[in-house]
């Protein structure tokens, strides 16, 4: 059971994510086909989260002493990169959003992606949606890459 709790919780965390938590879960002994619903659902619960209040935690903290300047700079960027990928989806936005969570290249993910989706003020519902779609992709791209690899070496 341990082993199940821990691939759940890898999957929750930002940048590891469900691309951690597959292998994890696989290189552990877990069945595919339970670490993966299993990596996908850790990795959705904090998405809701993140797209409600993220940015607005960010405006509270940019005017704080400590953290002001960091929160200001996180507002800032995500406000520049978010135009820059509207600009260039345009009414793509729901694929662009979909693949850029479902490819797992280092700094995408669920919680980028969300977080990006929140500075765009994007629909909450298909933000949800095309973010979903983009982590059952990438769970069955790092599955396979799991199992090939993990095949290669025993």
């Amino acid at each position: 059971m341990k082993k199940y709790i821990l691939t759940f919780l890898i999957s929750m965390v930002p940048i590891v994510e469900l691309r951690g938590g597959v292998p994890f879960g696989i290189g552990f002994g877990i069945p595919w086909y339970k670490a993966l619903p299993l990596c996908m659902i850790g990795n959705m619960i904090p998405v809701p989260f993140i797209f409600l209040f993220a940015r607005k935690i960010l405006e509270w903290g940019k005017d704080k002493k400590f953290i002001g300047k960091f929160f200001t700079w996180c507002l800032e960027k995500g406000s520049r990169g978010g135009e820059k990928l509207q600009e260039k989806a345009g009414k793509g936005m729901f694929l662009a959003l979909l693949l850029f969570v479902g490819i797992p290249l280092p700094g995408t993910g669920a919680w980028t992606g969300t977080l990006a989706a929140s500075f765009l003020k994007l629909d909450f519902k298909k933000s949800v949606i095309a973010v979903l779609c983009g982590v059952l992709l990438a769970g069955v791209i790092m599955t396979v890459v799991s199992l090939l690899g993990f095949s290669a070496f025993t």
